[in-house]
């Protein structure tokens, strides 16, 4: 490797000849081919690399899908016009990457491909180490990239949370909405199929029926409406008899579609000693038209009221989502903690199903808090939560106010965390979950909102089950403008 070649990348630019040269002598050429992977997510950290020629795409895996996260490229890293002003990508960030693992230790956090024939010089961990002894120039450049790649993985790292809070408040309506939706649909059809025959009987029971069998019939569909009188069924098989029964008392009376009507009058619990009372002031030969109209309204009316139970179930669930996401409201607020809890587990209820929850919420004052943020730690601690117990165990959430602080505890009853993994939870691209599962980013944006947004703090204790976050809120109305 020449001098010259060294002295063409701005990390180097500064350096004299003695230093290029002992960079020249231990550094190790390499050439890869369009397509060739330098190094992949979750290996090893062992080298550091400075691109000379060609490029370098930077990527990770998460969920499946993967992610183009940055671009190096030796072209753009020549050309002075490149870095177009404050927040841009600066021209030097082209030229090396690798020095974040060298510097805190660990794993390549994404994956490196060859973009055309690219040529690099890599150094191992202790030859870098030297470097930043031997050459402390080179520092003036990496710093300031440094920084700006910590600050440019923070802010593409919140995006990737705001947009997988979206994902999973979609995914959880879509999945709560379901059934409602559905009930609405069927029974929107069936009220579609009903009303005309109830319109049909009810003109035939006008023209035939005296206005005192009118009134009788109009007071016992009441009647039975609101429960009076009636026994309803146990089970499916005493809901069978109890048509097997009616259909028996329909024959010498000449009831039409008797299988139907037994049906719907045993789903309301008439059973036939309460048709024999009705039947005692209505004349038999309208009383076949009286039972037509009293099945159709009956099931009208249960139809009606499926309709109005699911619209029900639906506005709750939007006003949960409006309540998680924190819509028209400003973004510092006082507000109940319980409700953003409440509204963080109805959102996540696909994925709690074999999970029990208990509940030990605390009086808790009103707290000034960003809603929409402090929801994204809920979410992301008990979404940890599930994924810790595999799906099955115990979730505990408990308020409580200590020490002038409003305290929210979530337990898992999970294996637990290792305890050589505790001090490192924390950090930036730490994560325990398979490689493509996690961004080793939740919990250290978690901490960042807590801590540096509202002036509070976050811990955590394991032992095998029962993992506990503890965070600690200030009562007190101070709140970060960062």
């Amino acid at each position: 490797m020449s001098v010259d070649r060294l002295r063409d990348v701005e990390l180097f630019a500064e350096l004299d000849d003695d230093q290029l040269t002992w960079l020249a002598h231990v550094g190790t050429p390499l050439r890869l081919r369009d397509g060739e992977v330098l190094f992949d997510d979750g290996q090893v950290a062992t080298h550091f690399y400075v691109l000379l020629a060609g490029g370098l795409l930077i990527t990770q895996v998460l969920d499946g899908w993967e992610h183009v996260l940055s671009r190096h490229s030796a072209t753009i890293a020549a050309d002075p016009r490149a870095e177009l002003g404050p927040g841009a990508k600066p021209r030097a960030a082209h030229q090396f990457t690798g020095e974040l693992p060298m510097l805190a230790g660990g794993d390549y956090v994404a994956k490196a491909t060859a973009v055309g024939d690219t040529e690099l010089i890599s150094y191992d961990k202790e030859t870098f180490l030297q470097m930043l002894v031997r050459c402390p120039q080179v520092c003036r450049v990496m710093v300031p990239v440094l920084a700006w790649r910590i600050h440019s993985q923070e802010t593409q790292a919140g995006r990737r949370a705001t947009l997988e809070g979206v994902g999973k408040l979609t995914a959880g309506l879509a999945h709560e909405l379901n059934n409602p939706t559905a009930a609405v649909v069927r029974s929107a059809g069936e009220l579609e199929l009903t009303v005309p025959d109830l319109a049909a009987w009810a003109n035939e029971w006008g023209a035939h029926a005296t206005p005192g069998e009118r009134a009788l019939l109009d007071d016992f569909t009441a009647r039975v409406t609101a429960g009076e009188g009636v026994v309803r069924p146990r089970d499916a098989l005493d809901a069978a008899e109890v048509a097997d029964n009616l259909i028996d008392w329909f024959e010498p009376r000449d009831v039409d579609r008797a299988a139907e009507f037994a049906t719907i009058l045993a789903d309301h619990g008439v059973h036939p000693a309460l048709l024999d009372e009705f039947a005692t002031g209505v004349r038999a030969d309208v009383l076949p038209v009286a039972v037509a109209c009293l099945c159709f309204s009956l099931h009208t009316r249960s139809l009606v009221a499926d309709v109005s139970e699911a619209g029900q179930r639906i506005e709750a669930l939007v006003a949960t989502a409006r309540s998680y996401t924190n819509l028209d409201r400003a973004p510092v607020q006082d507000i109940d903690l319980v409700e953003g809890l409440e509204a963080t587990l109805a959102m996540l209820a696909p994925n709690l199903a074999g999970i029990r929850i208990r509940r030990d919420y605390g009086d808790l004052p009103l707290v000034a808090v960003r809603p929409g943020e402090l929801n994204q730690v809920w979410s992301n601690l008990i979404d940890n939560a599930i994924h810790a117990m595999g799906g099955t165990g115990e979730l505990r959430i408990s308020t409580r106010v200590e020490g002038g602080c409003a305290v929210v505890e979530i337990r898992d009853s999970g294996p637990g965390i290792a305890q050589d993994v505790l001090p490192s939870l924390f950090q930036p691209f730490f994560t325990t979950k398979d490689i493509g599962r996690g961004t080793g980013l939740g919990l250290y944006l978690s901490r960042n909102i807590i801590t540096q947004h509202h002036n509070g703090s976050i811990d955590v204790t394991s032992r095998p089950g029962d993992t506990r976050f503890t965070v600690m809120l200030p009562l007190a109305r101070y709140m970060s403008t960062a």
